[in-house]
């Protein structure tokens, strides 16, 4: 059949242009809801994500903040453990304050004497090393002061003080376990020196050659020092033991720590060192006593 030449071809054409736009715009609309879900749904996924990083490191920070609680609780326990131990152990002080002052005797100084050379001497040798009682002089009871316990030793101090013409050695002789002592003792014994010339033998502001000129050029009387310095004049031969007479070892005295003498270990070892160069022997020969104060 023929077209109908009547009807208006250009508005089917229009209409049918417009039904084929509604068709493709049909589609756009529909598409658009699913890009915004899919947005949505991307949203609700990070979001998730996130609290569960969230909630992983929260669950770590607890861990750690856990495993530091520990830690301090292990510090504590082994710091409270280390204080215990430390209080377990005690110092010299402690035991010294604890104990009851004890005057020293001879016996003292011959297991001193005794248990150092124990293992570097020989028993001949160890024999060599011992004093007997007649070696001694009194000791101090712990109630003498200074001069009344040289008084009691040295009776005759005044007739001695006179026969003694010898340099470089001295009839009295008192060994002090620090400079600051041994001027304290010179002070103490004021009352027995008489006109008795005194010297000072340590190593505070004092050289050795010094010293050796004091003892080479006059008679020297009494002398106070440290076992350090006496034993170094000893090995120069600035001091001899010739005219020796009375050794005192200042024995029982106690410093601000209550140590005695021979509680230092580098005095007790200059003590023993200086008993050792010519002091045992000479004393083993009846040149000279000894005496604890």
């Amino acid at each position: 059949m023929a077209d109908d030449l009547g009807d208006e071809w250009w508005t089917q054409e229009d209409n049918s242009g417009v039904s084929e736009v509604e068709e493709d715009t049909q589609p756009i609309t529909e598409e658009q809801p699913n890009k915004s879900t899919s947005k949505k749904r991307k949203g609700e996924k990070q979001i998730q994500d996130s609290t569960k990083k969230k909630k992983r490191k929260k669950t770590v920070k607890k861990e750690c903040f856990i495993t530091q609680e520990r830690s301090e609780e292990k510090g504590d326990k082994e710091s409270n453990k280390n204080k215990k131990r430390r209080k377990k152990k005690k110092t010299i002080t402690d035991v010294l304050t604890s104990s009851e002052p004890v005057p020293g005797t001879p016996a003292d100084l011959m297991s001193l004497l005794k248990n150092h050379y124990s293992q570097t001497r020989s028993v001949i040798e160890q024999e060599e090393l011992t004093l007997k009682d007649s070696c001694f002089l009194s000791s101090n009871d712990l109630t003498h002061s200074l001069s009344s316990y040289l008084k009691e030793v040295c009776p005759k101090w005044a007739k001695i003080q006179k026969q003694h013409t010898q340099t470089r050695s001295v009839v009295l002789l008192i060994v002090c376990g620090s400079a600051l002592r041994a001027i304290d003792v010179i002070k103490q014994m004021m009352a027995f020196k008489g006109q008795a010339k005194v010297l000072k033998l340590f190593a505070k502001h004092i050289k050795v050659d010094d010293q050796i000129k004091s003892l080479s050029k006059g008679v020297t009387h009494i002398a106070v020092g440290t076992p350090g310095r006496i034993c170094a004049l000893l090995e120069k031969e600035g001091l001899t033991v010739q005219g020796l007479r009375y050794l005192v070892l200042d024995w029982n005295y106690r410093d601000q720590k209550l140590r005695r003498m021979v509680d230092m270990p580098e005095v007790k070892g200059d003590l023993l060192k200086m008993m050792d160069h010519g002091l045992i022997k000479s004393c083993r020969e009846g040149t000279f006593k000894i005496g604890l104060f």
